[in-house]
């Protein structure tokens, strides 16, 4: 695998510790981007054989896996080895584990002063929650982001692992690693990026930080421009049960909505907010006249910021994704291509997700390890 690969990061070398979430997802970014991703699993979850069914994981594709004791002083000490060959090494244990294995950052940095260590929590590396257990749920409540998503009078809403996790957990995890590459090519030095998803949720909120203090964004959700306060900034229930998204802010789309919808509604009057709740009852009335896909075709083209709301499994087979291969099927999985795209080095899905241990005696021979030193550590059960 770590011939012929295309992209940016081509002949990155990544050593990723095996864990959850964010972290595959930030290893997914660079393998699609073109690094070499050796994922290092636990020996315990290495089948006898290699056996199982294939496993069909998208955060897992593009990389290689090896199986490694972490909790031997063989492993520890095999693990710092392929440190010394690598770029980059990622994990997303909370605070301190890594450093209890052996394999924390002064460690590594020490054997290697030009890896990029990156490390991805909820909480941080410091301050009095970064103990803490949690979730996506509990890092976006802390930055005021889980906040700022839901209707009026009703519960903050969850949006998924969208925003903690991937946007905020593994999205930022891998654009600082990319950021400290970059930074590597003139000092020649490594350093640690510590990606915290309180921080990254906090970063993606940074608009309403502005929007409130113009005056532009209130203390009730709800209740603004992008919340649903709006009438015009909202989604609508169709005649078959599903839903179109409307997002018709500009006074030139609002015009156009309110002209194909045929609505009674003066555009002229968009900003009066005494005039909102009549219009939000129009246009729901106006929405439950045709199912989704008759006024996708009506309104496709009509410059109005209005989307059928598809589900993930729809979106694949959109025309507009169909021309952009926004969505491609790899290993038998219909999943997203890699994304942005690049012009002269672009990325690619560089195979399936690996089962735990698969490529062991490759990558270990590889990179360099010993054979005879390999197949001992093999006979003790430090590698699989």
């Amino acid at each position: 695998m770590s011939d012929g690969r295309s992209g940016p990061l081509a002949g990155v070398k990544v050593l990723e510790i095996q864990g959850l979430g964010p972290g595959p997802f930030a290893g997914m970014i660079l393998s699609d981007y073109g690094a070499d991703v050796v994922r290092v699993d636990r020996v315990e979850n290495v089948a006898p054989g290699r056996e199982g069914p294939a496993p069909v994981d998208v955060l897992g594709r593009g990389r290689r896996s090896i199986g490694v004791n972490l909790k031997s002083p063989e492993g520890v000490a095999l693990v710092l080895e392929l440190v010394e060959q690598a770029d980059v090494l990622i994990e997303g244990f909370r605070p301190g584990v890594m450093e209890r294995l052996g394999l924390g950052p002064d460690t590594c940095l020490e054997r290697n002063p030009r890896l990029v260590y990156g490390r991805v929590t909820g909480y941080g590396q410091e301050g009095p929650w970064a103990p803490y257990a949690g979730h996506d749920i509990n890092y976006i409540a802390l930055s005021g982001a889980l906040w700022s998503i839901g209707r009026d009078g009703e519960a903050p809403v969850p949006p998924l692992t969208y925003v903690g996790d991937f946007g905020a957990g593994g999205m930022f995890l891998a654009l600082g690693v990319c950021a400290a590459l970059a930074e590597r090519a003139t000092s020649g030095r490594g350093q640690v990026v510590d990606a915290a998803m309180i921080d990254g949720s906090a970063v993606l909120g940074g608009f309403l930080y502005g929007m409130r203090a113009a005056g532009m964004w209130g203390e009730e959700r709800g209740k603004n421009l992008l919340d649903t306060g709006t009438p015009y900034y909202e989604t609508y229930e169709t005649a078959d049960g599903r839903w179109v998204a409307v997002g018709a802010m500009e006074p030139k789309f609002f015009a156009n909505l309110v002209t194909t919808l045929g609505l009674t509604f003066d555009p002229r009057d968009q900003d009066d907010e005494g005039a909102w709740e009549a219009l939000r009852k129009e246009l729901a009335a106006t929405f439950r006249t045709r199912t989704r896909d008759e006024w996708a075709a009506l309104l496709d083209s009509a410059e109005a910021c209005v989307a059928p709301v598809l589900s993930p499994w729809e979106a694949p087979d959109h025309p507009h994704h169909v021309a952009r291969a926004t969505f491609t099927t790899s290993n038998g999985v219909v999943q997203p291509s890699p994304a942005p795209r690049f012009a002269r080095t672009p990325g690619q899905i560089a195979g399936p997700p690996p089962r735990s241990g698969e490529h062991t005696d490759d990558v270990l021979t590889e990179w360099g390890i010993d054979p005879d030193a390999l197949e001992r550590l093999k006979a003790s059960g430090d590698v699989a």
